[in-house]
């Protein structure tokens, strides 16, 4: 039997590589005339559970190929900086792009809490589904991606497996509204609250995650590096900038049904 050359060796290793990590851009039909796409992260073994993750801010990446590489408009955002701490063999992600009638300038409040955006993300669940049969589904949103996380959690019923918010936007300001007076308790699925003990957004203060604590699990965050932004901005206690190793283990613990930190740092 003929050995196979060093460079038959290297390609082969290659598409070995391929199989057992994957990323790719998918692209679902959501409401008539619409696309959603999402950019999937994958290891070999199939996952226990899939994060679907809601960046902040507008939640633009403007997903992309080039040239064969996988390409997003970068951030600094907690969620996407993150992405391959949440990923493993366990843990499968998909990170939600605004959709294809949001392009220009993403997802402002009125979106993430509307009816449209509820019938994209569940084209995106039925998706994962079919991809990923064994696996629970997360809806995982931080900052103003919470107001995603937890009003299509709401709509989603149990159709999805869990919900966690991190850095929980509850009160608007000039820019919009916040979750202050959302109905948490009409979320089906288990529900999740992350916050920093020392965000100083005004618009996500420790004390309103605090007092929700009392009914629903939550990760109290503290610690990390001095900030390098705005407190609303991700490079500082807001986005647990210094600490994310420590705050996604805690929450892909509680994602696995595993025992799992209260109190981070």
């Amino acid at each position: 039997m003929r050995r196979p050359t060093p460079s038959a060796w290297a390609a082969i290793l290659l598409v070995v590589a391929a199989s057992a990590s994957a990323e790719e851009i998918v692209t679902v039909s959501g409401r008539r005339g619409e696309t959603q796409s999402y950019l999937l992260m994958h290891n070999a073994p199939p996952p226990k559970a899939v994060a679907i993750l809601f960046p902040g801010g507008e939640g633009l990446m403007r997903l992309h190929t080039d040239a064969g590489v996988v390409k997003l408009q970068q951030g600094a955002n907690f969620l996407i900086r993150t992405r391959g701490m949440f990923r493993d063999d366990e843990v499968a992600v998909a990170i939600v792009d605004s959709p294809s009638d949001q392009q220009r300038a993403g997802m402002d409040e009125g979106f993430r809490t509307g009816r449209a955006h509820v019938e994209d993300i569940s084209a995106v669940v039925k998706d994962l589904r079919s991809r990923f049969p064994g696996a629970k589904i997360f809806l995982v949103g931080t900052s103003r991606g919470t107001l995603s996380a937890a009003y299509v959690g709401r709509a989603l019923g149990d159709a999805v497996d869990g919900v966690a918010l991190a850095s929980t936007v509850f009160y608007g300001g000039r820019r919009g509204f916040g979750l202050s007076g959302f109905g948490f308790s009409s979320i089906k699925a288990p529900l999740l609250f992350v916050h920093h003990v020392h965000d100083r957004c005004p618009q996500c203060p420790y004390s309103d995650a605090e007092s929700l604590g009392r009914t629903f699990p939550l990760i109290s965050v503290s610690g990390g590096k001095p900030s390098e932004s705005d407190p609303c901005e991700p490079l500082a206690a807001h986005g647990y900038f210094g600490v994310e190793e420590a705050t996604v283990q805690a929450i892909k613990n509680w994602m696995l049904g595993r025992p799992f930190a209260r109190t981070v740092g």
